[in-house]
């Protein structure tokens, strides 16, 4: 197998518990995923990044993971599991996991022996401080999910470290038995055959040994990336991680990393460093914050993102892109994005290209392929994302009103990204027998899996062109990346271009019908159109084009 299979792959990303329930409890569960395996393979996917669905007390939706060795049992059995790895295989789909490894549950084992003693085999296996002599927390951060990041044991008499809810205390990466114990386990999951790991938060494994109070000017619930993002140990875990673990396995590897620049991104991607494949990075998700961060109704400007997506298509030529609209934290892309009214379906099209004919590997997230919009929701009590759930009681006692409030979670909740997949249009989406442990979208009559294969024109159709256009044609790989046409105020457009091909990317983000010139140095040779999100009319690539609302273009030309 070649080493690097991952920098042809596309990636499906499945949230397990909203995919498809097998057992009528409510509860998506592995063999609802072997059963949609088919639906998979038809669109053309390589690979099925799973989120977490080891032992779990789901206070964090499986991001508190309480035994590393275990499947939960709403979601099935280890044989269960192994019968998923044999039939994905078979059909030419890898699976990579989720590996949540910055912190546990409380409950873990090792955390319930650490928190008894400070002496016993497992004390040192989290962050304890001693509390301030006027017995405050060690220093001023919060946690993402709200209040401090630290939390109290009499019986240690001393704070430990969760940088995310209270259930989920911070691993000492310092300490080399912790470091032994996760390389032990993630080469359990490599034996048992799957092929990578998303890696949770990996850009925070390594803090600050001091501990020094953030600055007053960081957003609270942030405030511990000064000490915790990037840290002066990360590398080194990581390559030590490779070495012992990740180059022993073809394997496919991607770390989240929160506040982590293009430039930081190449010391984890560079393959001479021997670290990770590539890393997601967050900085177009930002292009929308507002004074409550990610709980605003700011519109992304277009050429902040433009500017975006092409700093990262730069600077990583040593490195490797990952490709990402939407995923489990995050809204719906055709809401966020694009026009999820009127123009949903070609708005939807027009990002799936838009990503797809980047260098990187492209990530989609279940649902994505039927153009899913956030879920309009009827009422804030349908809610049950605890991230969601604090930002509410936030804006409560920010003294925001309840319109506001209710905007603002229905465009960045991460319920929106959660809602069971719509199989089909009836009352149960054929997602479930029973009760949805999340309601369904009141989308799902009209958007829905059954609805979008009997449309020759659907998103799903057209994203499966786009995939088959990625293994057609090597350039889409192996090509540089050029902007034309830069300061466009409406059309993102760029080529890529190897020794003997050129493709050309036109795509536009405006309701209206907009003029584009096409530089007439890209007008020399013939031009082929591989793919248009509009069923009508074969469009040659000319010096003035008129481009209907979110129309998007893909030419191709031998050179």
């Amino acid at each position: 197998m070649n080493k690097d299979w991952w920098k042809k792959s596309v990636v499906y990303q499945i949230y397990p518990q909203s995919f498809k329930d097998s057992n009528g409890d409510g509860i998506g569960d592995i063999n609802g995923i072997i059963s949609k395996l088919p639906y998979l393979a038809d669109l053309g996917i390589d690979v099925i990044w799973l989120n977490p669905i080891y032992s779990s007390p789901l206070v964090d939706n499986g991001y508190d993971i309480s035994d590393y060795y275990q499947i939960n049992p709403i979601y099935g059995t280890l044989d269960e599991f192994k019968e998923l790895l044999e039939k994905a295989h078979a059909l030419g789909i890898k699976i990579i996991m989720d590996l949540v490894v910055n912190h546990t549950s409380d409950q873990h084992s090792w955390f319930q022996d650490s928190k008894q003693s400070r002496s016993g085999k497992y004390a040192d296996f989290y962050i304890w401080k001693d509390p301030k002599p006027n017995g405050d927390p060690p220093n001023n951060w919060g946690s993402t999910f709200g209040g401090s990041a630290w939390e109290y044991v009499p019986r240690r008499k001393q704070y430990y470290l969760h940088l995310f809810a209270k259930q989920q205390p911070d691993l000492n990466w310092e300490n080399p038995e912790v470091r032994a114990a996760i390389y032990k386990m993630m080469r359990y999951w490599f034996e048992l055959g799957i092929d990578g790991f998303r890696m949770d938060v990996i850009s925070l494994i390594s803090k600050d040994q001091c501990y020094s109070d953030a600055p007053a000017n960081l957003p609270y619930t942030k405030n511990y990336y000064a000490g915790a993002s990037n840290g002066p140990r990360v590398h080194e875990f990581l390559h030590e991680m490779n070495q012992q673990v990740l180059s022993q396995y073809p394997s496919l590897t991607v770390g989240e990393t929160a506040n982590t620049n293009s430039d930081q991104a190449i010391l984890y991607t560079d393959p001479q460093r021997h670290e990770l494949n590539m890393v997601f990075h967050f900085d177009h998700m930002h292009l929308d914050y507002g004074r409550f961060g990610k709980f605003s109704d700011v519109r992304f400007k277009m050429s902040d993102l433009r500017s975006v997506l092409s700093e990262w298509q730069f600077k990583l030529e040593k490195g490797w892109n990952s490709l990402y609209w939407s995923n489990h934290d995050q809204p719906r892309a055709v809401t966020r994005f694009g026009d999820d009214q009127t123009y949903r379906i070609e708005s939807a099209k027009m990002l799936g290209t838009l990503l797809h004919m980047m260098k990187g590997t492209p990530y989609i997230f279940q649902g994505e392929e039927l153009g899913m919009r956030n879920a309009p929701f009827k009422s804030l009590a349908e809610y049950q994302d605890i991230e969601t759930i604090n930002m509410i009681k936030t804006l409560r006692a920010a003294g925001m009103n309840k319109d506001y409030i209710k905007r603002v979670i229905f465009l960045k909740s991460r319920d929106n990204a959660r809602t069971p997949m719509p199989w089909d249009g009836t009352d149960t989406a054929d997602f479930t027998t029973g009760k949805p442990w999340l309601a369904f979208s009141p989308d799902n009559p009209k958007i829905n899996v059954v609805q979008a294969l009997a449309d020759k024109h659907s998103v799903y159709y057209h994203y499966q062109k786009l995939i088959a256009i990625r293994k057609k044609y090597p350039v889409v790989i192996d090509g540089s990346y050029t902007l034309f046409n830069s300061d466009d105020s409406a059309v993102y457009s760029y080529t890529r271009t190897n020794k003997s091909e050129k493709m050309i990317v036109i795509c536009s983000f405006s309701e209206s019908n907009v003029n584009f010139k096409v530089p007439d140095t890209l007008l020399e040779k013939n031009s082929q159109l591989l793919l248009t999100n509009y069923p009508s009319a074969v469009k040659k690539l000319t010096s003035k084009m008129i481009l209907r609302p979110y129309e998007a273009l893909i030419y191709h030309q031998n050179l």
